[in-house]
């Protein structure tokens, strides 16, 4: 019996992580949940799995609930993640947000079933130091990288020459200039294949996402930026590929279901048993389409993958600068090809600021945080 805390309950991964516990109880017990301010949702899951270990980010989010005794603001969440009781933490925290707790867990010695790739896109380095210092391991719950963790298991790491990841392309894939310049939030929204939260939708209409990917598969497993390659698959059926140095090539597919890559991270090196997500038939997918990545019409792809490779602060910076301008998107504060030029007009100021530690780069993600709110305002002035 596992005992899990799930970090960021209420959004889409924490939604999808409880509903496999509920089909293998005799596998997961609950006895940890944040969420950012979803009160009313968090204390109904509460109830139902019987935990008394609940923290709100938002303290001002807890309202009538805040003699409950539940924790509250960052802080209660790096506690959650470090609790004695806890043998793995699902980290579904959106944004660098999830950064502590992460460090957090792996500190503690914890499993760390990993979907805030933004942990590893800011501060990865520091990131795998923690997992070393505290005995702590990473198995990412994202669907590329855990695809590319299951085709690299039992494999020498000497023998992958390059990895893979596929992106579905977005809802705009096939869209012209003129049509990107008159994207909606609401037909942004609108994912092809898959269901997800808010943010990570608006990032995969854009690509950000893929950047913030290859960043993270970098750190991940340490494979150079160079042997990291990206093609659209509109079907979402084939996850990532990893070529081996021998010329071989093996591929994880499935469903676009993110139940798949829960399981797994939660089971790891195990397979758990699951008829729900079983039933794969080749040829109702086929067949398989692959096309290159457009990185002119989705620009914050290249910024994010040349953010990657310019380490330092850069990937930190992208990353913030994304955030808010992903949020000034979704409220109607900058238009769709805005948010590139947000994001590369911040990196610009901020990107090279020096990043040795923890604090260093919470501060970075401080200042391009305040700078694209400023370059939001002129963009709307």
């Amino acid at each position: 019996m596992k005992r899990i805390a799930v970090l960021g309950a209420t959004g889409s991964i924490g939604r999808s992580t409880l509903a496999v516990a509920r089909r293998h109880p005799d596998r997961f017990q609950i006895v940890a949940l944040s969420a950012l301010g979803s009160v009313a949702e968090l204390e109904s899951v509460a109830s139902e799995f019987g935990v008394s270990e609940v923290a709100v980010a938002d303290p001002a989010a807890l309202g009538p609930l805040a003699g409950r005794g539940w924790r509250s603001g960052p802080e209660g969440v790096e506690e959650l993640a470090r609790l004695p009781e806890v043998d793995i933490v699902v980290n579904a925290v959106v944004g660098a947000a999830g950064l502590v707790p992460t460090i957090a867990a792996l500190e503690a010695g914890k499993r760390c079933a990993l979907a805030n790739k933004e942990s590893l896109v800011a501060a990865g380095g520091i990131v795998l130091a923690a997992a070393e210092r505290g005995g702590g391991e990473l198995v990412p719950v994202d669907s590329e990288h855990s695809a590319i963790h299951q085709c690299l298991s039992g494999a020498a790491p000497v023998g992958a020459h390059r990895l893979i990841l596929t992106a579905s392309g977005g809802p705009f894939r096939q869209a012209t200039d003129e049509e990107l310049e008159r994207v909606t939030a609401a037909s942004a929204l609108r994912h092809p294949t898959w269901e997800m939260g808010r943010k990570i939708t608006i990032d995969s209409a854009t690509l950000a996402n893929k950047a913030l990917e290859v960043v993270e598969a970098h750190h991940l497993f340490g494979m150079p930026y160079d042997r990291i390659d990206v093609v659209v698959h509109p079907t979402s059926i084939v996850h990532s590929f990893v070529e081996f140095v021998d010329g071989s090539v093996i591929s994880q597919m499935g469903a676009p279901s993110m139940e798949v890559p829960i399981l797994y991270a939660l089971t790891w090196p195990r397979r758990a048993s699951d008829a729900q997500l079983r039933g794969f038939d080749p040829v109702a997918i086929s067949p398989l389409a692959f096309e290159p990545v457009d990185d002119r019409r989705f620009p914050l792809f290249r910024v994010g993958v040349n953010a990657g490779r310019a380490g330092g602060a850069a990937p930190a910076v992208f990353n913030a600068a994304n955030e808010v301008a992903v949020e000034a998107f979704l409220e109607g504060r900058v238009s769709f090809a805005g948010m590139a030029r947000v994001v590369e007009e911040t990196l610009e100021v901020h990107g090279e600021l020096p990043v040795d530690t923890l604090d260093d780069v919470l501060g970075a993600d401080r200042e391009a945080r305040g700078r694209a709110r400023a370059e939001i305002e002129a963009i709307g002035a």
